[in-house]
């Protein structure tokens, strides 16, 4: 559900962005530099609240430019 309307609103937060890959429960992101907190944002609000649970959904984002190199993304997400 989430993939879904994340491809639906990716386009729109920003338009360079791409899905490229999803990895179990992690989802690959090709951000540009300039939208990687803007696009982080949306990702982790549209992961955690596309459905409620009573155990609630967390999302960790990080960011990298290759996946071996991922660090959590720091300041606002």
């Amino acid at each position: 559900m989430a993939m879904v309307r994340l491809a639906e609103t990716l386009p729109k937060v920003s338009p360079d962005s791409k899905m490229i890959l999803q990895v179990h429960d992690e989802l690959v992101f090709e951000v540009p530099e300039s939208d990687v907190h803007k696009v982080g944002k949306i990702v982790k609000e549209t992961m955690e609240g596309v459905y409620k649970l009573k155990v609630p959904i967390v999302v960790e984002v990080e960011v990298g430019r290759s996946w071996g190199e991922t660090r959590p993304l720091g300041g606002k997400t």
